[in-house]
């Protein structure tokens, strides 16, 4: 029957196939909202227009224990909106578990923001970066050519070994200094300062050659360089929830945070160029040696080879263990 033909129809005639189709879509929709609501995880109540959850999270109790409060009352898994991201939240071995090993190629990519942007070169850092061929091929590099069991072994173990005796040294000196001198004080050393100063000097020298002495000025600007990259790259930015506002930077921090990834670059450059002025030696000494023989000027996934470099030792997974050291001391 066409089209014409059915509008011919009488209503009476129309009235019953049209009530048979509205119901039929009705249960078809009803059952598929049904399907829909069994698979989402529930969604805490209480977002407010905009900021959604936000305001949950900025009273006087840390977010841990907001969020733990959360999960007694909507279970292991339930969702969040933070500004206009819609936010999963997990507890629990078992959702761990899923999400990380049985579904990891689901939750393996790494949401962008403003400052893994601006701070990781553009999202270059491996630890910042999406999950992708550029993310695929720095890991591969990182895993097989600098961080392989063997050049830790060799490379690393060296290092520690060279610090602590260095440290162990110092601390002898300075008590064998105050006794040569008459001095009846006690030698007193401050244990936080000594493991922050060799856990930051392995790090660096395994890194980029780089060995620190606390009392040079230019140290002491780059350890607190350092401490700036982590606090911003780990803080809330206002711009990350409510991309529509970053414009204002109302909370200053991505100026903030161009100021200090411009610090770091420079530090970067200076070293990436020395170790590259030292190329023809033959000898690699650290992570970024082994670097510049393993990229050889090669462009990976649109990156260049010297931000590549920067971005993978200047990563936070390298520098985690001296940002830690680095906290106590300041």
């Amino acid at each position: 029957m066409d089209m014409n033909n059915l509008l011919s129809l009488p209503v009476p005639a129309v009235a019953p196939l049209l009530f048979l189709f509205i119901l039929f879509w009705l249960r078809r929709s009803s059952s598929n909202t049904a399907v829909e609501a069994k698979k989402t995880p529930p969604k805490a109540d209480g977002a407010w227009p905009l900021i959604g959850h936000l305001h949950l999270l900025s009273g006087s109790q840390p977010p841990h224990a907001i969020l733990g409060k959360l999960a007694d009352k909507y279970g292991p898994i339930f969702t969040l909106r933070l500004g206009v991201h819609r936010t999963l939240v997990i507890s629990g071995y078992e959702m761990a578990k899923q999400c990380f090993t049985v579904n990891d190629r689901a939750f393996a990519s790494r949401p962008k923001s403003i400052a893994f942007e601006i701070l990781g070169y553009n999202f270059s850092m491996i630890g910042f970066s999406p999950y992708g061929s550029y993310w695929r091929t720095v890991r591969k590099i990182s895993t097989v050519h600098v961080l392989s069991n063997q050049r830790i072994e060799i490379l690393l173990k060296q290092v520690m070994e060279s610090e602590v005796n260095t440290a162990m040294k110092d601390s002898y000196d300075f008590w064998q200094n105050m006794k040569n001198e008459g001095n009846q004080k006690r030698a007193i050393t401050e244990m936080k300062k000594w493991f922050g100063d060799i856990a930051i000097n392995v790090m660096f020298r395994t890194v980029v050659g780089k060995h620190f002495d606390g009392d040079e000025e230019e140290n002491q600007r780059i350890r607190k360089t350092v401490r700036d990259f982590f606090d911003l790259s780990g803080s809330f930015v206002i711009g990350d929830t409510l991309p529509y506002l970053r414009w204002l930077d109302l909370d200053g921090k991505e100026k903030e945070m161009k100021k200090t990834a411009k610090k770091l670059d420079e530090f970067a450059c200076v070293w990436l160029d020395a170790h590259k002025r030292n190329r023809n030696s033959g000898i690699e000494h650290d992570f970024m040696d082994m670097l510049l023989s393993t990229v050889d000027d090669q462009d990976i996934d649109g990156c260049d080879s010297d931000t590549t470099i920067k971005a993978t030792c200047l990563d936070p997974n390298r520098v985690y263990i001296a940002y830690i050291s680095e906290v106590a001391l300041s």
